[in-house]
C-alpha cells in the first residue's frame, strides 16, 4: 500500500473517531438544568462565605469572606466593616470610597437601617452607587456593616439581595458568638467543678494522710503523691476535653485515697474495653459521677458496699457506668427531671450540698458536646443502690482534646 493511501486510511479513522465522539457528546443527557447550577453555585459561595463568619468577625474573616460576598452580591466592590464603622476589609476597585462607606457604616449601624448614596454625592465616575447595609440580628442589633459599590442602577432585586446576604453573613456571626459563648459556658462550667472537689473531697484527704503520718509514714507518702496527682489532674489549664484513659487514671488516684480513708467497706470492680480507651469526653465527666456513688451511696450504708465502673464498646459508641450497691434513692426524684436533686437520696445530705456534686452541669455539657441523644440516665430505687450511665461516641467532628 502506497504511502498515500495509508494517510488516506488514517484520516478517515480520525474523521470516524471524531464523529463518534460528537454524536456521544451530543446524545449526553442534561443532569442539572441551567437554574439548578445557578443554585448550586450560589450556595457553594455562600457556604465559602460562612465558614470564616462562623470563626467571628475581625480583619482576617473579613478579608475570606469578603470576595464570596462580593460574589453574592454582584458588586463592582465591597467593604465590611464593624458595629463602631472600623474597616475591617476591602475587595475590588474603587478604594476612595472606604472612607464614605465607614462613615455611613456608624449611622447604618445606629439606625439599624440601609443608607442609599447615589453617584451625585459620591464623586465617582461610572459608579451608580454605594448602598451600605448593617448586618442585623434579633435582639442584637448590627453585628457588622458591609458596603456595596456598583455600577448599575440599584432596584429593588438588587437591594432586596444585598438584605439578604446581610442577614445571612449577620446570622453566621451570631452563630460564632454563640459558639465563643458556648465554650466560654463549657469552661466556666469546668472551673466550677473544680471548685466543688476542694470543699469537701481535699479536707477528706488531707484527714486521712494526716491518720496514717504516725501508724504508716510510707502509705501516707504514697497517699500525699496520689492527692498531688490527682489535683494537678483536676486542676489543670487544658481544654474541655479529656481522654477516657486519663479520666480512669485520675478516678483510679480519687479511690485510692477514699479506700484509705473507708478501708474495707469501700469496694471497686472496673471493666473496661481496651478499644474504647482513647475516646474523648469532657473534661471531669466521670468524676461526679463517681464521687456520687461513694458519698451518697456507699457512705451513707453501715456496713459499706461496692463501686462498678464499666466501659464496653457498643458500635460506634462507647457506654460508660458508674454504679454502687448502696442506699438508692427516690424514683420521682428522676421524674422530676432534677438531676441536682436526685442525689440527696434516700438519708443522704441537704439539697444545699448535694448541688456541689454536678451532675446536672456533667449532663448539660455531655448534650451541648454530642446531642440531647447523650445525657445521664440514671436508673435506682431506695435500698437498691444506683446506677449512672453515659453514651459517647467513639468520634464527632469538633471534639478532640
Amino acid at each position: 500500500m502506497s504511502g498515500i493511501a495509508i494517510a488516506l486510511v488514517v484520516v478517515a479513522v480520525l474523521v470516524v473517531v471524531i464523529a463518534v465522539v460528537a454524536l456521544r457528546v451530543r446524545t449526553r443527557p442534561t443532569l442539572t438544568t441551567p437554574a439548578e447550577r445557578v443554585v448550586h453555585a450560589t450556595l457553594h459561595t455562600a457556604s465559602l462565605a460562612a465558614r470564616p463568619l462562623r470563626r467571628g468577625l475581625d480583619a482576617d474573616s473579613a478579608a475570606e469572606a469578603a470576595p464570596h460576598l462580593r460574589s453574592l452580591t454582584s458588586a463592582d466592590a465591597l467593604g465590611i466593616s464593624d458595629a463602631d464603622g472600623e474597616i475591617l476589609a476591602w475587595t475590588g476597585s474603587y478604594g476612595r470610597l472606604a472612607t464614605r462607606f465607614a462613615d455611613a457604616a456608624v449611622r447604618a449601624s445606629e439606625e439599624g437601617r440601609r443608607i442609599l448614596i447615589k453617584a451625585a454625592d459620591l464623586d465617582e465616575p461610572g459608579i451608580r452607587a454605594l448602598i451600605v447595609q448593617p448586618m442585623l440580628v434579633d435582639g442584637a442589633g448590627s453585628v457588622g456593616v458591609i458596603g456595596v459599590v456598583t455600577r448599575t442602577r440599584p432596584g429593588p432585586g438588587m437591594l432586596s439581595a444585598i438584605t439578604e446576604v446581610a442577614n445571612y453573613a449577620g446570622s453566621q456571626i451570631e452563630l460564632a458568638e454563640l459558639d465563643a459563648s458556648r465554650a466560654r459556658l463549657d469552661r466556666a462550667e469546668v472551673r466550677a467543678l473544680r471548685a466543688q472537689i476542694s470543699p469537701h473531697f481535699i479536707y477528706n484527704a488531707l484527714g486521712t494522710v494526716a491518720s496514717f503520718v504516725r501508724t504508716d509514714p510510707d502509705q501516707a507518702r504514697e497517699l500525699i503523691l496520689e492527692f498531688a496527682d490527682f489535683t494537678r489532674y483536676s486542676f489543670r489549664a487544658a481544654g474541655e476535653y479529656t481522654l477516657l484513659a486519663d479520666e480512669l487514671r485520675n478516678i483510679d488516684r480519687y479511690l485510692t485515697l477514699e479506700r484509705a480513708r473507708f478501708g474495707g467497706s469501700l469496694a471497686v470492680k472496673l471493666q473496661v474495653a481496651p478499644e474504647v480507651l482513647n475516646v474523648v469526653l469532657p473534661f471531669l465527666a466521670l468524676q461526679p459521677l463517681v464521687e456520687n456513688a461513694v458519698r451518697h451511696g456507699i457512705s451513707s450504708k453501715p456496713e459499706g458496699g461496692t463501686v462498678t465502673i464499666i466501659a464496653a464498646d457498643e458500635g460506634t459508641d462507647c457506654v460508660i457506668s458508674v454504679e454502687d450497691d448502696g442506699v438508692g434513692m427516690d424514683p420521682e426524684l428522676l421524674r422530676s427531671g432534677d438531676l441536682d436533686a436526685i442525689v440527696t437520696g434516700a438519708g443522704g445530705p441537704s439539697a444545699t450540698e448535694s448541688a456541689h456534686v454536678g451532675l446536672a452541669n456533667v449532663d448539660d455539657r455531655l448534650r451541648a458536646a454530642f446531642g440531647n441523644d447523650y445525657g445521664l440516665v440514671v436508673e435506682t430505687a431506695p435500698g437498691a443502690g444506683t446506677k449512672v450511665s453515659m453514651r459517647v461516641p467513639k468520634f464527632r467532628p469538633g471534639v478532640s482534646v
